[in-house]
């Protein structure tokens, strides 16, 4: 049997607002992914140490507070210091349309809006995200 795929679920910055990625964790997992959800005020250190500990395939932040552009880019950055841009980034909140393409254009592979269906994000994730043991 394959290996699941393996899923950080993070929360950054000082936004408290949490019920959304518990949402999105809890549908990952019952579609049969391993998610490490990581709780509220997580600094983008703390989320990237955390999916490399983890032997994480994705990392999926959830961002309401409007520092969308500051935490994805830390985040992106943090990873290609790391050595560890294998790992896909995706993300949602409350993103403007505006800042979706630069988002994109920075290295986040997906965003997702108010209003997107678990069914839809589970499909993305299972489409983009490889198993911790695919080649």
């Amino acid at each position: 049997m394959a290996a699941p795929i393996r899923v950080v679920i993070a929360k950054p910055g000082l936004d408290g607002h949490d019920r959304g990625a518990k949402v999105v964790a809890r549908a990952l997992r019952d579609a049969g992914m391993e998610v490490v959800y990581t709780g509220l005020h997580q600094t983008p250190e703390q989320i990237v140490e955390t999916a490399i500990q983890e032997d994480a395939r994705a990392i999926g932040l959830s961002v309401l507070s409007g520092a969308h552009m500051t935490l994805f880019a830390r985040v992106i950055e943090l990873l290609k210091e790391r050595d560890a841009t294998d790992i896909v980034v995706f993300g949602g909140g409350i993103v403007p349309d505006a800042d979706i393409a630069p988002l994109k254009e920075m290295g986040v592979a997906e965003v997702f809006t108010p209003g997107t269906t678990t069914t839809a994000i589970v499909e993305w994730v299972s489409a983009h995200v490889s198993p911790a043991d695919a080649a």
